[in-house]
């Protein structure tokens, strides 16, 4: 399967090099999506041979991955894989997401972080435990962990979204909107790493977003 893999990053110059060097050890390409950085992120990402798409201005996460897929899309890929620029998805499991997608009739495939979730702050376990609880109960399908980014996309999907999103809610429109048009989503079980540094999502005001966002799809229908 050709994919490509898709980076959001904001201020992520720590990271991005070693990301783009292990993704491309797997025959990959990397598209990192520079959002509005004040670091070097992008020329970093240039010269360790990235495809590096800008935004002038920090547009927010969602923007940044709609920019990936219209990438995707132009360049013919069969899937895009998007991933966090901070470390806490490991770019060796990229493997099995494409084995797995190679087999599977599931067209979106997002990893699962809850059966090894002891490192994970509480926080952020609450919030995804709820958040998944109830995105699965508007989907119809049991996604453990809706909130994680890590996640497989096929073409066939891509091609039909209709994402309107800019911020972190894109995750969940991306879910909702491909069970609705009658796509099967698949869990893989991946670890995290967690090395300290402060989540971009707030917590409450971004849980609190997500709900707006899904009461509104619920109202509309």
């Amino acid at each position: 399967m050709r994919a490509c893999v898709i980076i959001p990053a904001y201020n992520e110059s720590l990271k991005i090099a070693y990301l783009i060097e292990e993704i491309k050890k797997q025959g990959l390409e990397a598209v990192v999506v520079d959002d509005g950085s004040r670091d070097n992120t992008a020329g970093i990402a240039e010269a360790h041979g990235a495809v590096v798409l800008r935004n002038d201005i920090n547009q927010g996460k969602g923007a940044s991955l709609k920019r990936g897929f219209e990438y995707a899309l132009k360049e013919n890929f069969a899937a895009a894989i998007a991933m966090d620029g901070d470390g806490q998805h490991l770019p060796q499991e990229l493997a099995h997401f494409i084995g797995v997608a190679e087999k599977s009739p599931a067209a979106v495939l997002v990893g699962n972080r809850m059966r090894n979730s002891r490192s994970m702050p509480l926080d952020r376990l609450l919030t995804n435990k709820f958040m998944s609880w109830l995105i699965s109960a508007v989907i119809g399908q049991h996604i453990p962990d809706t909130q994680c980014g890590y996640r497989l996309i096929k073409r066939v999907v891509l091609e039909r979204l209709s994402l309107k999103t800019s911020k972190y809610e894109i995750e969940t429109e991306i879910l909702i909107q491909a069970a609705r048009m009658g796509f099967k989503i698949e869990s893989l079980p991946i670890k995290t790493v967690y090395t300290g540094t402060k989540s971009q999502i707030n917590p409450l005001l971004d849980t609190l977003r997500f709900i707006r966002y899904i009461f509104r799809v619920i109202f509309k229908g």
